[in-house]
């Protein structure tokens, strides 16, 4: 809701949308601070204030300043990240944001100790509940694998059934390091709604119009292989993508809970002869 999607929303419509996802049962809203000038996170904030705050679990991310349209300027600088803190707390409307995220930095920026230890002083002071890393969009295992030395839970990359790299490179260091997932564009920046043709050109002001166009061409290409191949007749294409994500992140909430008990069973199977309540005191 940024202003870059070809479409300028007005509160109406944010709060028509939000009101229809928490009506399927949606919780999270996740925005950024450079999506217009805190522009998504006012919409959302406006509509915090007359919802129940509580029902909500919230996340925004920092890093860059936007300036016009495509425009920003990274700043992940100390003093420049709070002041990001304190606007998006301000703009969201709210006293705690629930998962704050380092926004698409560079390895080098990641790996700055001072802005984790910044970081996790905002924490302890209430305002910040949880942190993560919304990973670049080329990826970075680097940053996959040393989250939770950070102080991250959670690992926000791009994943759909176009794009599926955090298989190999970040869902390993997830179920190790039992990290959360957020799913960014499941429906490939809207082609796995299955509702643009492969001659579709989108307008200046869509930042779709700024993707390579051979990559652009082929995903088209793919969509309309998936629709033949892999989507059920009667179901729409975009349910089904989301469901794809869902299957396969499901996939790993079930294998982590198999690594625990099988690291349990000894002591499970001890009990089962003996007698004994399980418990995890020692």
């Amino acid at each position: 809701m940024g202003g870059e999607w070809a479409h300028d929303y007005a509160q109406s419509e944010a709060d028509a949308i939000f009101d229809k996802g928490a009506e399927l049962g949606i919780n999270l809203l996740d925005t950024a601070e450079c999506y217009g000038d805190h522009l998504s996170e006012r919409l959302i904030g406006d509509y915090l204030s007359r919802r129940d705050r509580s029902r909500w679990i919230i996340a925004t991310k920092f890093g860059h300043r936007f300036n016009s349209f495509l425009n920003r300027t990274d700043d992940f600088s100390i003093n420049g990240v709070r002041e990001q803190l304190e606007e998006s707390l301000k703009s969201l409307r709210i006293e705690a944001i629930d998962i704050y995220q380092f926004h698409s930095g560079t390895d080098a920026l990641f790996q700055n100790q001072e802005l984790w230890t910044m970081l996790a002083e905002q924490r302890r002071a209430g305002k910040i509940r949880h942190l993560g890393i919304s990973i670049l969009g080329k990826g970075s295992e680097l940053q996959a694998r040393e989250a939770r030395q950070v102080g991250a839970e959670v690992l926000q990359v791009i994943y759909n059934r176009l794009d599926r790299r955090p298989e190999q490179a970040v869902f390993p260091h997830a179920e190790k390091n039992n990290l959360g997932i957020l799913a960014r564009v499941p429906l490939a920046s809207g082609l796995l709604t299955g509702k643009f043709p492969r001659d579709t050109v989108f307008s200046k002001n869509d930042v779709r119009a700024t993707f390579d166009a051979q990559k652009m061409q082929n995903d088209l290409a793919e969509v309309e292989r998936l629709r033949h191949t892999e989507v059920p007749p009667g179901i729409p294409m975009g349910q089904w993508a989301l469901a794809w994500c869902l299957k396969i992140l499901w996939f790993l909430v079930l294998s982590q809970v198999a690594r625990i008990l099988l690291k349990w069973r000894p002591m499970l199977m001890r009990c089962a002869f003996s007698g004994r309540r399980v418990s995890n005191s020692p």
